[in-house]
């Protein structure tokens, strides 16, 4: 079992907080990884992208080559499709549709949303509304977790144990709020990819 994941977003979106609780569910389901990232400037709208690789073997390089990625998980849609070229034929793209307009000639979102609609293999909605119906639109990146994990070979329980103590030192109300958030997203990602 290998699992090849590019997480991309923008800085302050949650998306190296993603990282670190599959990371915690991988090691508690005695499974392999390696993680390189990019830190972006969230007060710039930077962008922030990591790789994440799980498995049942060792890993011997934490990069994912061109064409390597299982999954593309992103919560803005520019970013998403800026990292196509990383993602395998057979290969998710997991998406949220809300841009997060940083930039003066960015896309129209009709255009962005048609392209990932377009790819085939995609989950794509917008997760901060999704958020708001059970936690607070802070929870998107959860519910952007929820949508992509039934394509990672790690057991929801596994990942909600990992959101549980990642987030344990704020509270039993926040940690509720994310593991609902997480089962959100993974009920809508089960529908649409009819999976």
């Amino acid at each position: 079992m290998k699992t090849d994941i590019v997480l991309a977003g923008v800085g302050g979106q949650g998306i190296l907080t993603i990282a670190t609780i599959l990371g915690a569910a991988a090691l508690a389901d005695n499974l392999y990884i390696k993680q390189a990232e990019v830190h972006g400037m969230s007060q710039r709208g930077g962008d922030v992208q990591s790789n994440l690789r799980i498995g049942s073997e060792p890993i011997h390089s934490d990069l994912i080559p061109l064409g390597g990625a299982d999954l593309i998980v992103s919560l803005e849609p520019m970013e998403a499709l800026r990292y196509l070229p990383f993602l395998s034929k057979n290969g998710w793209v997991v998406s949220s549709t809300l841009p997060f307009v940083n930039i003066d000639n960015y896309p129209e979102q009709e255009k962005l949303e048609g392209e990932l609609l377009a790819l085939g293999n995609v989950v794509a909605f917008d997760m901060e509304a999704a958020a708001k119906e059970v936690a607070s639109a802070r929870s998107s990146n959860l519910v952007l977790l929820g949508a992509a994990s039934p394509f990672i070979d790690i057991p929801a329980e596994a990942i909600e144990k990992a959101i549980a103590s990642v987030f344990g030192s704020k509270g039993e109300a926040i940690v509720n709020a994310n593991i609902a958030a997480f089962r959100l997203g993974r009920t809508r990602a089960v529908e649409m990819a009819k999976i």
